[in-house]
C-alpha cells in the first residue's frame, strides 16, 4: 500500500518539471481523487491508502493540462466555478476587478451589471454574489463557454437574475448598466505563454491583436452610451497597458483611475 502521504511526495517531485507550485498541485489533484477537500486531506487523510486514480491525474498535469482543467472547479472571490477546455480559467488578479467595484459604490448598490467577455460567468456571477438585489446580463461570443456560465449560475442559485447571451462585445446592446465588467482578450500575438495556457486555453480568450488592444477598441467607444449616471466601466488589463487603455478612455469622454492588483501591477482601469 501507498499512502496518500508518499503519493504526494513523488508526485511533487515529479511535477518540479511542469509547475511552480508542485506540492499545492499535487495536493489539489489528491484531494480531488479522494473526493474531499484540501483542507481535509491535509488534516485527516494523508495516512490513507492513496487512490488508484491520482497516477493519472498527475500524469495529465504532467503534460501541462491546467489543474482546473482536471478537477473541473475554481475557486474566484467567494464563489465556485465549474471550467472546463474552451474557457478561460478565472485568475486570482481578475479579483481586483470585483475590489475595484465594490469600492467605488460603497455603500450604493448596482442594479444592473453587464460583463463583456464572461466566460464561464466569473465577474457576473461574482459581482451578483456580493449585490443579491442586482440582475445581470452576461456576453460572450462561445457558447462553449456561455454553457458553463449557465450551469454556474444554476448551482449557485443566480439563474432567476443573471441572462447570458450569445454576442460580438457591446455590439445590439441597449439600455443601461450601473456596473460594466470585463477582462477583454489583452495579449499580443507574438507574447510568449506558458504551455499549461497557450497549448489549452482558447486563443480567442486570450490574444488581441500585435499590441493586445485590439478589443479595447472595440468596447470603449460604446461605454458612454451603455453607462448609468453614477456608473462605472471596470475594465482587467496587462500590467504594461495602463497608460494606453486609460488614452482611449480618455478619447470617449471617460475619467480612468488605475488600480494595482495583489501584485502591486497595474491590473484595472475604472472609467466613470
Amino acid at each position: 500500500m501507498v499512502s496518500v502521504r508518499a503519493a504526494l511526495a513523488d508526485a511533487t517531485r515529479q511535477l518540479e518539471a511542469v509547475s511552480d507550485t508542485p506540492r499545492l498541485d499535487a495536493e489539489l489533484l489528491m484531494a480531488h481523487a479522494l473526493g474531499t477537500t484540501r483542507d481535509t486531506l491535509l488534516l485527516g487523510r494523508l495516512d490513507d491508502p492513496a487512490p488508484e486514480a491520482f497516477a493519472t491525474l498527475v500524469a495529465r498535469r504532467l503534460t501541462h493540462e491546467p489543474i482546473a482543467y482536471i478537477t473541473g472547479t475554481r475557486a474566484f472571490w467567494t464563489i465556485d466555478l465549474a471550467v472546463g477546455p474552451g474557457v478561460l480559467i478565472p485568475r486570482p488578479d481578475s479579483e481586483t476587478l470585483i475590489e475595484t467595484a465594490l469600492a467605488w459604490f460603497g455603500t450604493r448598490a448596482p442594479a444592473r451589471i453587464l460583463d463583456l467577455g464572461t466566460g464561464p460567468g466569473t465577474l457576473l456571477l461574482a459581482a451578483l454574489a456580493e449585490w443579491p438585489e442586482a440582475e445581470g446580463l452576461g456576453i460572450d461570443a462561445s457558447e462553449t463557454a456561455l454553457g458553463y456560465a449557465r450551469r454556474n449560475a444554476d448551482a449557485l442559485g443566480m439563474a432567476n437574475r443573471a441572462a447570458f447571451r450569445r454576442g460580438d462585445w457591446t455590439a445590439g446592446l441597449d439600455g443601461r448598466f450601473d456596473l460594466i465588467l470585463a477582462n477583454p482578450p489583452y495579449i499580443g500575438t507574438d507574447e510568449p505563454l506558458p504551455p499549461q495556457v497557450l497549448d489549452h486555453e482558447p486563443a480567442e480568450a486570450l490574444f488581441a491583436g500585435s499590441d493586445g488592444l485590439d478589443d479595447y477598441r472595440r468596447i470603449l467607444p460604446a461605454l458612454p452610451g451603455l453607462l448609468a449616471p453614477g456608473g462605472a466601466a471596470v475594465i482587467e488589463i496587462g500590467w504594461t497597458q495602463a497608460a494606453a487603455v486609460s488614452l482611449l478612455g480618455q478619447e470617449q469622454g471617460l475619467a480612468p483611475s488605475v488600480y494595482n492588483d495583489m501584485g502591486g501591477r497595474p491590473r484595472v482601469v475604472r472609467l466613470t
